[in-house]
């Protein structure tokens, strides 16, 4: 796939890159629902953002209702925190990776064409660090309770065909929230409890570092997002106001 062009009209006129966080699951949750709402407000503009999670945290898809009795043990003995996600998929366990967002303005109606330009993008950054990934081959069916059990052409995978990266969409009024998990180092242990399988670590995991791997997926951005301005622009103390009050919709209890 060629290079996106700054005049492609499927990108944003620009993108606002908001700096790396590193919180709780319902604040993370609360900003991407919340980023998604703002897209009515500047059309023009998408959003891309990286995070990780300041403990190991259990995200369920939205439309996932069943909360396995080894997830409310673990939550209970606060080994793990249980959040619901806005947009849908299976079980995500966070810890050892690196989450991405894209907030997409108007983004390509087919959903694959989406996941497609997307997964360019990180699979670019990540061949950039000797991981070289390619897209899911497996039908997409009803989600699987773990989401990494199973990959689709939404997510990318290794030679191995084991699920490195898993994605996910979420539309509203025909703006575009994906956000996805990168695997780096999770807790094979944790995941195994929780999960019923161990994680599939990239081979070159131990050379990679978060910081390196948003150097590359920044850098990477550049050249399969559309190419045109950067804005580096941290969420601001209304913003954070805002963010705030919707927080209590992700919580598991």
């Amino acid at each position: 796939m060629a290079p996106a062009s700054p005049a492609d009209p499927q990108f944003p006129r620009s993108w606002r890159w908001i700096p790396p966080l590193c919180l709780r699951g319902d604040w993370q949750m609360a900003i991407d629902d919340w980023l998604l709402d703002q897209l009515l407000l500047k059309p023009d503009q998408g959003v891309v953002r990286l995070y990780t999670w300041s403990r190991p945290t259990l995200s369920l898809g939205h439309h996932q209702r069943s909360i396995a009795p080894a997830w409310r043990r673990a939550a209970s003995l606060g080994r793990v925190e249980l959040v619901r996600r806005p947009s849908g998929g299976g079980a995500v366990l966070h810890g050892g990776s690196l989450t991405y967002a894209l907030l997409w303005p108007d983004a390509p109606r087919q959903r694959q064409r989406a996941y497609g330009l997307v997964s360019a993008w990180l699979a670019q950054a990540l061949a950039h660090l000797g991981l070289a990934l390619t897209p899911g081959q497996e039908a997409a069916t009803e989600s699987s309770a773990n989401c990494f059990a199973s990959s689709t052409a939404a997510d990318l995978v290794g030679a191995d065909g084991l699920k490195r990266v898993g994605s996910a969409q979420l539309w509203r009024r025909r703006k575009l929230l994906q956000h996805g998990s990168v695997l780096i180092d999770p807790p094979v242990d944790l995941w195994r409890e929780l999960l019923g399988s161990p994680p599939a670590a990239p081979a070159a995991a131990q050379a990679i570092s978060p910081a390196v791997l948003e150097q590359q997926l920044r850098l990477a951005a550049a050249k399969r997002l559309g190419g045109g301005p950067w804005l580096l622009e941290p969420l601001a103390s209304r913003e954070w106001a805002e963010i705030d009050r919707r927080r209590h919709r992700f919580r598991l209890t």
